[in-house]
């Protein structure tokens, strides 16, 4: 079992490690010979190459959004998908706007499309936020298919529920991005909880 996250030596940030631990990844070597040639692929190459020339120019010094714009244009993309949920239509609509300020063709779309009720998909009353409301599903496979639909180039997920997220990046054709996640309490900003995991927030996080 692999255990990077508490390792203490990190030996794959050492051009050459005099210590690799014995359940260290870095052992398999025909694993990383296979997502070499993975990487050298067409369908890959420039993509990852891009990605990681965008990371170095703006190293501490561009915001996630200014990032995501640049490297849309590093990749001489056109139309952008923007999957984004209705609690955060507000912040979907200022994204929207500086990408067209940047000469980007965006599509746009809720994750509430189709008002379907939650009830019709199997979900039960007693498991809905408002239970004797109308409350429509959140539907990522169909964000995904209405964007791949548009022939997006490059898809920005913001606000997604956990795992409504997955199942949009499982069913797009194109390569996605998530610009911002959803934490209803920490007011979109979830690593606040991980940062204060060992005080303020330590009794709300524990297992009991």
């Amino acid at each position: 079992m692999y255990t990077c996250a508490s390792c203490a030596l990190q030996s794959c940030s050492q051009e050459s490690p005099q210590q690799i631990p014995g359940n260290c990844p870095m052992k398999s070597n025909n694993l990383y010979l296979q997502a070499s040639s993975e990487y050298k692929k067409q369908e890959n190459y420039e993509f990852y190459i891009k990605s990681s020339e965008i990371e170095a120019m703006g190293y501490c010094q561009w915001t996630r959004l200014k990032e995501t714009i640049e490297f849309c244009n590093y990749m001489n993309y056109h139309r952008i998908g923007l999957a984004f949920c209705r609690g955060l239509r507000a912040e979907a609509k200022v994204v929207n706007s500086v990408l067209q300020c940047h000469g980007f063709e965006v599509v746009s779309v809720i994750c509430k499309t189709g008002g379907i009720p939650k009830e019709e998909i199997g979900i039960p009353k007693n498991h809905k936020v408002h239970p004797d409301a109308f409350e429509p599903m959140c539907n990522p496979i169909a964000q995904a298919k209405l964007l791949n639909e548009q022939k997006t180039e490059f898809n920005i997920a913001l606000g997604l529920c956990v795992g409504h997220d997955s199942m949009f990046y499982k069913y797009s054709d194109a390569m996605v991005t998530t610009l911002v996640v959803k934490d209803r309490v920490l007011a979109n900003n979830p690593v606040g909880a991980i940062y204060c995991a060992e005080g303020y927030y330590k009794n709300k996080l524990s297992a009991d």
